[in-house]
């Protein structure tokens, strides 16, 4: 339990600065902006109590709106993503085999489900972010560009983070 708090605040933490101070400054071909912080949401507990999911999903969206000056953008986009994940759990797993504190993993979920998962979630959050930041449809070939470029540069970046991940924390 200790254990996963500090991973939880260090997830947090860490992504949080990266996602603020580094990747918010990336805009490759002036479309692709990753967003990375998502991990922070994809890595809580199965058996988080959801509420506490929402809240620090809405936490977390929350702080890279302070940093990034974004008007509560992101702490939409996270709040409903942190909505959804449990829905979205449940579709893709059997809750009941899962281990109690058990994490999202290639390990644990299994490579095909926890990808799947990811996109499922990652898909929600850009789709969510992007269309609340464009406010409607309004250049509709612009926003599909940027959002399929920038959801696909975040999930090999994701995917790349978890592949380093693999072996630690088997146990939750």
């Amino acid at each position: 339990m200790i254990r996963q708090t500090i991973r939880i605040i260090v997830y947090f933490i860490s992504f949080t600065l990266l996602q603020a101070l580094v990747l918010n400054n990336m805009h490759l071909f002036g479309l692709m902006t990753p967003f990375v912080y998502i991990y922070v949401i994809l890595k809580l507990p199965f058996d988080m109590n959801r509420s506490l999911v929402i809240l620090l999903s809405f936490l977390l969206g929350l702080l890279i709106d302070i940093f990034t000056n974004t008007f509560g953008i992101h702490a939409a986009a996270t709040t409903f993503m942190g909505f959804v994940r449990t829905p979205v759990i449940n579709l893709l797993t059997d809750v009941r085999e899962l281990p109690k504190g058990g994490i999202p993993s290639y390990n644990l979920s299994g490579t095909f489900t926890f990808m799947r998962y990811v996109l499922i979630l990652a898909s929600v959050h850009h789709i969510f972010l992007f269309v609340t930041e464009s406010f409607g449809f309004y250049q509709p070939w612009l926003l599909f560009s940027r959002l399929i470029t920038s959801l696909l540069l975040s999930l090999v970046l994701i995917f790349i983070i978890e592949a380093f991940n693999i072996g630690k924390f088997k146990n939750g």
